[in-house]
């Protein structure tokens, strides 16, 4: 189908599980009566409560569904190993991946066409309208669902905050004062005042989110041609600011490897005093780290000078090209009852929170799923007398999240430039006689190539 909708929403939010029936079961995909099996994606490293409310969330699914099996497969989506995984079939027949993949995925025909099953949900018509080019192929059609979408934030340790002498409940808003009170953290507290990652995309990442900070853009459109423009003023304002706090502000810690798994594992172990990560992802820390609630602090990105805004993108489920038609049918109905029901309707979000309280597991964290903010706000109604998690330590967060600019990833050869700038980031941590102009223009042509010829 060709997408059309009735509203146009800010792009925003990340998901977390859900739990109970809902709109999914007005789908029109017709599994088969005799069982079928189906793998799905589950997050690596859960603590013992998420895993347990997600095998409860697969009982429930299946009851509701006789005649479908489901089985949980660890999976995390990391760019050094998917295109692997890809082609050796190895991944489950529901995964997840970054909107940055999703078009090349569907035009490459490398995921399953469930465009027909997709147009049967009664919600689709509804999905925010920025989330639609990630899922649609070049024919028009939607082939995967964008199950949840972020706005770029910034994390702090409270408990840090307060043994440095900072207040806990006035973050900085300014990245003069993140380098101010990161400077601080380090020299009351030995920890690092701010860390970024590098590692495994995730460098190219954490420096594009800082230049749109900036102001900057990783690329833009000339005409018919993309243009690589990573070797702007606000790309050096940002990595100066880094090489200023590591080598200036000896504020960094001694760790300058980190992805997004192990800076995530580094901040819940205290050794962490700020760093940049998806507005949603409070779920990931209590899910995977079994952080302490008490210690963790949101707030928005700061942002300087015209044209800054906060770095947003999201995650697309998709089926595998190894199923059958069956598994397909029921593949679609998994994706919307464990990721989409609890954002649109009532009683699914309802169960979702009951169930995720009783598993003690997060009810409540700020997100803006992919309908848009009144059906947000809606489902915050729904489920307000089962949230659990520190809303007022959010607060700095959700009072401006929707009053920030958010900016798409780059639209081209996303990942690849992601990769191309975690050497220079890592330069820029582990070399004091780093040259920002000079790393920074090698980077934008080697980029450029690979705009230009996809290699």
């Amino acid at each position: 189908m060709k997408f059309s909708s009735r509203h146009a929403a800010p792009l925003l939010g990340v998901l977390a599980a859900l739990a109970a029936a809902g709109t999914a079961q007005v789908a029109q995909a017709k599994a088969s009566p005799a069982s079928t099996t189906i793998t799905v994606a589950v997050d690596t490293g859960l603590t013992p409560a998420a895993t347990r409310q997600i095998q409860e969330q697969i009982r429930a699914f299946e009851k509701l569904n006789p005649g479908i099996h489901v089985v949980a497969k660890p999976y995390d989506w990391v760019a050094t190993t998917f295109t692997a995984q890809l082609a050796g079939g190895t991944l489950p027949d529901v995964f997840t991946v970054p909107f940055t993949n999703g078009r090349q995925l569907i035009d490459q025909k490398q995921v399953a066409n469930i465009e027909a099953l997709i147009d049967g949900l009664p919600y689709v018509s509804e999905l925010n309208p920025a989330l639609i080019p990630d899922v649609t192929g070049t024919d028009g059609q939607i082939d995967g669902l964008p199950i949840g979408a972020y706005g770029q934030a910034l994390y702090y340790n409270r408990q840090l905050f307060s043994e440095a002498g900072l207040n806990p409940n006035d973050p900085p808003t300014t990245w003069q004062q993140v380098r101010a009170d990161a400077k601080q953290i380090a020299a009351k507290t030995g920890q690092a005042g701010f860390s970024t990652m590098t590692e495994d995309n995730t460098g190219g990442w954490s420096l594009v989110t800082l230049a749109y900070a900036f102001g900057g853009r990783a690329e833009v459109t000339q005409g018919k041609k993309t243009v690589a423009t990573v070797n702007t003023a606000p790309f050096v304002k940002a990595l100066t600011m880094l090489y200023d706090m590591r080598w200036d502000d000896n504020s960094m810690g001694g760790n300058y490897l980190y992805n997004w798994n192990t800076i995530n594992q580094a901040f819940a172990a205290g050794s962490v005093g700020m760093y940049v990560s998806g507005g949603g992802n409070y779920t990931s820390l209590v899910q995977q780290n079994a952080i302490n609630p008490k210690i963790v602090g949101e707030t928005v990105i700061p942002l300087s000078g015209k044209n800054s805004g906060a770095l947003g993108g999201g995650t697309i489920a998709f089926v595998s090209t190894h199923t059958t038609p069956a598994q397909q049918a029921a593949a679609v109905k998994w994706i919307s009852y464990f990721y989409m029901d609890q954002q649109y309707e009532k009683s699914a979000s309802i169960a979702a929170a009951k169930l995720a309280l009783a598993s003690k597991n997060p009810v409540g964290v700020p997100e803006v799923p992919v309908f848009g903010r009144s059906t947000y706000e809606q489902t915050l109604q729904w489920t307000a007398g089962y949230v659990n998690v520190p809303l007022s330590q959010f607060k700095p967060y959700t009072t401006d999240e929707f009053k920030q600019q958010i900016i798409a990833e780059p639209p081209v050869q996303t990942q690849g430039l992601y990769a191309d700038l975690d050497p220079v980031v890592q330069a820029v941590l582990t070399d004091q006689g780093a040259n920002i102009p000079t790393l920074l223009s090698q980077a934008n042509s080697t980029i450029q190539t690979l705009i230009n010829t996809g290699n």
